[in-house]
């Protein structure tokens, strides 16, 4: 995906837009209760009684619940068709499919010649224009915390406290080690460049892992032996897409608070592992209780939150455990490995 998003993908009147993602919880969760609220509205405006709204409303139930399943179940499978479609006929293709399903899941549910054939498929295809409506909508409510969010992740990330240990790290080992100066040196430039670089929305967790990597390895300049690094890695998960800086904010909070306020050597693990259709990330660092983890650091795991909820909806997580001797913080987030 690109933050400048193509002109292929325009919505109507010319705004940025694509089509939601039917595999998603959050949207397919969404779409059930739009629609169950739309059929309710309706029953509720023809009838002023209440038994005859009762009596409609489990009616309006046998009609609607079985062709918005199975309605939701097309959509699901044709998701990755739905994709690489631009907005607009990706819009036909939507009411195309909710329009064939109303007509098979009519003819199922009341053989063709019974009558009334033509308002259930007139209902279909307004509530499927609602619900695009409605994320449509959400999508452009949406776009302006999402930039807000990036910036906010790649602006707080260059701190000038962090370029400057960097740049003495250098220096410290400029004369006994100058292989190791230019190589830190290449690493710096590498991870300014990453953080810099705004092209995508979603990158590869191997990407991510990289420039971990560099950014540990410029820390061990200054930190040395103190600075001990457990990597559990399963390389099922590299080709997941997450949003970028989505681990080094992470560690670093956990090279700051849990390792450079200590007297003595201690340990960053990170575990990656794929579970099924899932994601498993685990950063944890010894607590020490003499430091608190301040407002920066409150920041950094809100952002990342707020962004895996622009991102993934209902479909991530990031939860923070904490005992007497560790903090770790742990995301959980779908696999995905198509743009």
């Amino acid at each position: 995906m690109s933050i400048k998003q193509n002109l292929r993908r325009a919505g109507w009147g010319g705004r940025p837009a694509h089509l939601p993602d039917f595999r998603n919880l959050g949207v397919v969760l969404r779409t059930l209760l739009l629609v169950n609220a739309l059929a309710m509205a309706a029953v509720l405006v023809r009838n002023a009684q209440l038994d005859l709204v009762v009596i409609e409303a489990l009616e309006m139930a046998v009609d609607v619940e079985f062709p918005l399943i199975l309605g939701v179940a097309a959509l699901f499978l044709l998701q990755p068709v739905l994709r690489r479609l631009p907005y607009r006929p990706g819009v036909v293709a939507v009411l195309g499919t909710v329009l064939v399903v109303a007509l098979a899941s009519r003819s199922l549910l009341a053989p063709i010649g019974t009558g009334g054939q033509l308002r259930p498929l007139v209902w279909s295809l307004a509530s499927a224009a609602a619900v695009l409506a409605y994320f449509y909508q959400r999508g452009a409510a949406q776009a302006p915390a999402l930039a807000e969010a990036r910036l906010l992740a790649l602006t707080a990330r260059i701190r000038p406290h962090f370029l400057f240990n960097s740049l003495n790290g250098v220096l410290g080992v400029l004369r006994s080690n100058p292989r190791r100066a230019e190589e830190a040196l290449e690493e710096l430039s590498d991870l300014f460049r990453a953080l810099m670089q705004d092209s995508r929305e979603l990158v590869p967790l191997a990407d991510e892992i990289t420039l971990c990597e560099r950014y540990l390895n410029l820390e061990r300049l200054r930190l040395g032996d103190r600075l001990q690094v457990d990597w559990r890695r399963d390389p099922l998960a590299d080709a997941a897409l997450v949003p970028p800086l989505l681990l080094q904010p992470l560690i670093e909070n956990a090279v700051c608070h849990g390792i450079e306020p200590g007297a003595g050597p201690g340990t960053v693990s990170i575990t990656i592992e794929r579970r099924g259709p899932a994601v498993i990330i685990a950063i944890a660092n010894p607590f020490l209780e003499a430091v608190r983890h301040h407002v920066g650091n409150r920041m950094a795991l809100d952002n990342i939150r707020e962004r895996l909820m622009l991102f993934y909806d209902l479909e991530a997580a990031l939860d923070i455990e904490q005992s007497a001797d560790a903090y770790c913080v742990r995301i959980r987030l779908p696999f995905r490995n198509e743009r």
